[in-house]
């Protein structure tokens, strides 16, 4: 049997909750936030969605490859940020994708591609769909649209382990190219949240940020070259270990977010699979103390894995901790020597600062760290069960240098929570590091609030919009690996000087004059 996704939520359509199981959930939930429905919605089933008709029929040349029908068009009409799945849970979809298309090569991408073109549809690019900044939905554009789904381009085609790299397919999602990578001995080592169902070409696009805390935080690291499809034709760079020959054509489409075309494969670094790893779960009296150990460990040169450090009201709520100190996840590995050495370094620099700890692991999935990680891994699925409950599930990240982290701290924070008291009344802001450079944090901030029934997504702009001015005000980075998408372009105009602005905007007109590609995102 061929397992299908939700078509309004995470996951596939088989690990949904019954009704008893999801009363049971809330319960737990409402027992811990006090606040939420102990009796959960449903969501709107496919057989009541009443979409508009498409506006475009495909040609018979495109039959095998195109859709229509309402399943896939809910399917690909939103990404899955708390607005997205909020809405296609109550069953609104104003403006779904006329056709999809699913290419299974790039011989067939780009006839495809070129027949969305000409029929002056809008064209979006689609990977694992599970953007949470608007990613792959039009907003404010009469025209058709035809998503070009890339999932079935899935393998990886070449290894090259003397250069440890491998030339892989946009299409092929986290645990696809891990699988056939680890068949040779390899693996990529990049896990994002989202790492089940998102894709090699969506981590390009959107600047990904995955598995590593330190050193090597972001799919830009890990990619060799890349290759696209635009509308006037293959955009390839060569594959170099480096290069200072002029602004790099890698760097344009990393973060390029389907603007400039639609990114078909990549050569990307791999490496040999770790074999060596120790984890520890280390205490902090306050969020403070950790945090100068955690700068110290950044400026170490230890590079640890895993470094993220976990306010006490999150560790409390995931069930990593009791909620009387911030936790700090820590880890290191390896496939070429022991990591002991590295481990011991660094908890001498933890307790210099404070942190304690009862024991130390080799990754077996026990102790706080593995309860973080299991709720972390699960946290995607948990936002359905927030929608169903009418609470409000909100996050939003960036980056600050070490020296103004303390006022940007308080600054964000205090906005953010004043926020949630004026639109929600309640509800709990916390925060935590998921990366962590020798200059300074990656902050992770998570909303949890309860909702007013008619009013849901007017508290969760007032929210949002409170949040993201005070993130720009304090002089950090609207995103650190989120992406741009549609719901943080207000502030990312704010954020970029006007000139690379305009040279964007030249840039993409220079390769899509219909301007046909993802309109509404970058620029």
């Amino acid at each position: 049997m061929v397992r299908r996704l939700k078509h309004w939520g995470w996951g596939y359509e088989d690990e949904q909750l019954s009704p008893d199981e999801l009363r049971g959930a809330a319960a737990l939930i409402r027992e811990r936030l006090g606040f939420g429905s102990a009796d959960p919605g449903r969501a709107v089933p496919l057989s009541e969605l009443a979409l508009p008709p498409p506006r475009l029929k495909p040609p018979e040349r495109l039959s095998e490859i195109a859709f229509t029908d309402s399943y896939e068009r809910a399917l690909h009409a939103y990404g899955r940020s708390y607005r997205d799945i909020f809405r296609a849970f109550h069953g609104h979809f104003d403006h779904p994708p006329d056709v999809v298309l699913r290419p299974r090569s790039e011989q067939e991408l780009s006839p495809a591609l070129e027949w969305a073109i000409d029929a002056g549809a809008v064209v979006i690019p689609f990977g694992g769909g599970t953007s949470v900044v608007g990613g792959v939905e039009v907003q404010g554009d009469d025209r058709p649209v035809v998503t070009i789904d890339l999932k079935a381009l899935d393998r990886v085609l070449e290894l090259d382990p003397v250069s440890r790299s491998a030339r892989i397919q946009a299409g092929a999602t986290g645990p696809r190219l891990e699988e056939q990578l680890a068949s040779q001995g390899f693996t990529l080592r990049h896990f994002p949240q989202s790492f089940q169902f998102s894709t090699l070409g969506g981590w390009i696009a959107t600047r990904a940020g995955g598995h590593f805390a330190t050193l090597y935080t972001h799919i830009d690291d890990l990619v060799q070259s890349a290759r696209a499809l635009t509308p006037v034709g293959v955009w390839e760079s060569r594959r170099l270990p480096g290069s200072g020959a002029g602004i790099s054509p890698d760097r344009m489409l990393l973060g390029s977010e389907g603007v400039l075309g639609i990114i078909t494969e990549a050569w990307v670094r791999v490496r040999p699979r770790p074999s060596q790893r120790a984890s520890a779960s280390v205490r902090f009296k306050s969020f403070a103390e950790g945090t100068e150990a955690v700068r110290a460990l950044s400026q170490s040169g230890l590079y640890p894995a895993n470094c993220r450090l976990i306010d006490a009201a999150e560790a409390a709520f995931t069930g990593a901790g009791d909620g009387s100190a911030a936790l700090l996840v820590l880890g290191f590995e390896s496939a070429e020597h022991s990591v002991d050495a590295w481990m011991k370094l660094a908890l001498d620099c933890c307790s210099d600062h404070g942190g304690t700890w009862e024991r130390r692991g080799s990754g077996d999935g026990q102790g706080p760290a593995a309860s973080w990680r299991e709720a972390f891994l699960r946290a995607p699925y948990l936002r359905d069960t927030f929608v169903a409950m009418g609470v409000l599930s909100e996050t939003f990240e960036t980056a600050i240098t070490w020296d103004r982290w303390d006022s940007f701290n308080d600054h964000v924070l205090g906005a953010a929570r004043e926020a949630v008291k004026r639109a929600c009344g309640a509800g709990f802001v916390t925060c935590r590091f998921t990366h962590v450079y020798p200059d300074g944090p990656a902050p992770y901030y998570t909303i949890l609030a309860p909702v007013r029934p008619g009013e849901e997504l007017e508290q969760w702009s007032t929210i949002k919009t409170a949040a993201s001015d005070a993130v720009i005000e304090a002089g950090g980075t609207i995103t650190h690996h989120h992406a741009v998408g549609r719901e943080h372009r207000p502030w990312y105009d704010r954020q970029r000087p006007e000139p690379f602005a305009t040279a964007l905007r030249a840039a993409k007109a220079a390769v899509d004059p219909a301007g046909a590609m993802n309109p509404g995102v970058l620029i």
